[in-house]
């Protein structure tokens, strides 16, 4: 994600991953770290899934790294409730 370096990480993933989780209802159950490694995950899954569709991920600015986290992050709790069976907010 850029050369945005640990802390860079750590915010923006935080961020998205705090977002994804009131996006996906999850937010009751997940706190400050929680989101963090979420957000970061879906860093990692989103570029992942970019890439695969022929995306460059590697300079896509800031917006661009902050939205593949928020997507992936969403993914990545819609993938965690699917098989869990977790029911939260419904």
């Amino acid at each position: 994600m850029l050369g945005l370096g640990i802390i860079g990480w750590i915010i923006i993933g935080g961020l998205a991953g705090w977002i994804a989780s009131k996006f996906m209802k999850t937010d009751a159950q997940q706190g400050i770290i929680l989101n963090v490694v979420v957000g970061i995950i879906g860093g990692f899954l989103g570029g992942f899934l970019l890439n695969l569709l022929g995306v460059d991920v590697k300079g896509g600015g800031l917006w661009f790294s902050f939205f593949t986290c928020l997507g992936g992050a969403v993914i990545l709790l819609f993938l965690v409730k699917l098989f869990t069976g977790s029911r939260a907010g419904r």
